[in-house]
């Protein structure tokens, strides 16, 4: 998985996984949240759009904290 945010735009997207430029299928649940489906119909990726005000962050800032698995730390 790989998040991506672009502070200019204010725009987040998740990737679930990678698909082709092109191929994805976006269906918008709302005006701020957008699915995008790979040509497999498995779900690629989240867009958050005004991801700050979405997520309820206060001071215009995301912050993301990663907590390792048990694998990962064993590596």
């Amino acid at each position: 998985m790989k998040i991506y945010y672009d502070a200019e735009v204010d725009a987040m997207y998740i990737e679930f996984h990678p698909v082709a430029d092109g191929t994805a299928e976006a269906r918008p649940f709302n005006d701020e949240l957008i699915a995008n489906y790979g040509p497999d119909g498995r779900l690629a990726g989240l867009e958050i759009l005004n991801a700050s005000q979405v997520l309820d962050q206060e001071d215009g800032r995301l912050v993301f904290e990663i907590t390792p698995t048990a694998k990962s730390l064993i590596a």
